[in-house]
């Protein structure tokens, strides 16, 4: 595909890697030259320096015949704008564009297609506050992915020492759970993957990824490592649009705080939330955390802009004695070297969009991607289409459809039957089929499973 991407930052410079590893013609626009130099070194795509919105700059990135355009510059306006021209002026056929402020958000009708022509809206934000709230409603796992409107869930947890799976091989999860149907997707064990067949056997600290109808999660949870008692008390440092959804979303169900440092920010949240607790000061002030007894703390989350801030303010909680720790790290470099030590979980928000964006990049009726292990792995939710004669998957059983090394199916849904895989189940047309990528260059080997005759849906 010819995709132009507009803004060279995190997002679009991850993005920009992600898709030139797949052999997409790739232009990216910035003003920043600096950043360009950078990306052009790293990777083999063309870049544009000038204002992303201009039509001259959108016609020098070759708009006129690109297939799509992915909006990703700081500003709402300029990605909304630069939409308008691509769809005007060059009949673009694929618009995707970040959209932060919930004053565009909440506005009804302003993104069709006879208004501003955008396909599809992407707002980090909430995919962040999504994708914490998550892990606050599962405590002890590392990441919780959704699938088929919520049905499935795929689950990534670190076993623990004395868990009653560790030391046994995968078969034993059955006998020992038989009214429980569950699959290991995957197993990462220091840092390498581990395709999990019968005879695995689960040591301690390994990193699972197991998929299971949601109300099976919890048991199969308890099976890997200690059951940990439902997170109440939540601190929350930095009241940004994170921040406020976040207790938004929670403080019905949970005692919130949220610390935050401006005052005219304070000002707004106490003014918006109603039963969080907001305190003006730093996050980083070990008098602020002991005063409000950061000891009796389930979870504090580090949500503020400022990467040193969250890795600080999450030390010294921890430090004080809060039970678990969370921090958004905007900094990819970072989050490897974090995570697993004093920080229980590190967030990078870039990860959490760019699933979003290869969602819509994926040949193939693909209607779900998440970027796992960094970028480094994928879980995708595809569509079955067709029939024994024009499919792949279609009229197969598991056992018989030719897998791309690396690759597992984890679940199927059927309506709002939940199948988990074993070799026996038959695909059958309509059938959202759950599956697990550990090596990203087999990508494009999967979505051709899922072409019919010639064509691509």
């Amino acid at each position: 595909m010819k995709i132009i991407i507009l803004g060279a930052g995190q997002v679009g410079g991850t993005l920009a890697e992600h898709l030139a590893r797949e052999e997409n013609d790739i232009t990216v626009v910035d003003t920043n030259a600096n950043k360009l130099r950078e990306l052009h070194t790293k990777l083999d795509i063309r870049t544009v320096t000038g204002a992303a919105s201009y039509p001259m700059v959108l016609r020098q990135a070759g708009c006129e015949d690109a297939d799509m355009l992915i909006a990703v510059t700081s500003a709402d306006e300029i990605n909304m704008i630069a939409c308008q021209v691509a769809h005007t002026l060059f009949r673009t056929p694929t618009k995707i564009a970040r959209v932060r402020s919930t004053a565009y958000l909440t506005r009804k009708g302003l993104f069709a297609h006879e208004a501003i022509p955008i396909d599809v809206l992407i707002s980090p934000e909430q995919v962040v506050t999504d994708h914490v709230r998550r892990l606050i409603e599962h405590p002890g796992a590392l990441q919780v992915l959704e699938f088929a409107g919520g049905l499935v869930q795929l689950v990534a947890v670190k076993a623990f020492y004395g868990g009653p799976l560790v030391g046994q091989d995968l078969a034993f999860l059955r006998r020992h759970m038989p009214n429980v149907d569950t699959r290991v997707a995957a197993i990462y064990r220091r840092d390498r993957p581990i395709i999990p067949r019968g005879d695995t056997v689960i040591e301690a600290d390994d990193e699972v990824f197991f998929i299971a109808a949601r109300r099976d999660i919890r048991a199969v949870m308890s099976e890997l490592r200690r059951v940990e008692r439902d997170f109440r008390r939540v601190v929350i440092a930095g009241g940004g649009n994170i921040g406020e959804r976040l207790a938004e979303h929670l403080e019905h169900s949970h005692q919130v705080k949220i610390i935050e440092h401006s005052l005219e920010r304070c000002t707004h949240l106490s003014e918006r939330l109603d039963r969080t607790v907001v305190l003006h000061g730093s996050a980083t002030s070990k008098r602020l955390l002991e005063e409000e007894n950061i000891e009796d703390c389930d979870i504090f989350c580090a949500l503020t802009n400022d990467d040193e801030v969250n890795i600080m303010s999450s030390l010294l909680a921890k430090r004080l004695g809060a039970k678990k720790v969370l921090t958004l790290i905007n900094n990819a470099a970072y989050v490897d070297l974090v995570q697993g030590g004093d920080i229980d979980i590190a967030i990078s928000p870039q990860q959490a969009t760019i699933g979003s964006l290869l969602t819509h990049v994926r040949r193939g009726d693909i209607v779900n991607v998440h970027s796992l292990r960094r970028g480094a792995a994928e879980a995708i939710e595809a569509i079955a289409h067709g029939d024994k004669q024009s499919s792949k998957v279609v009229g197969r059983t598991i056992g018989e459809i030719d897998l791309p090394e690396g690759t597992t199916i984890g679940a199927i849904v059927r309506g709002k039957e939940v199948l988990i895989a074993h070799d026996n189940v038959e695909v059958v047309s309509g059938d959202h089929i759950i599956l697990f990528v550990i090596d990203k260059r087999r990508i494009r080997d999967v979505e051709r499973l899922f072409q019919v005759g010639l064509t691509f849906f």
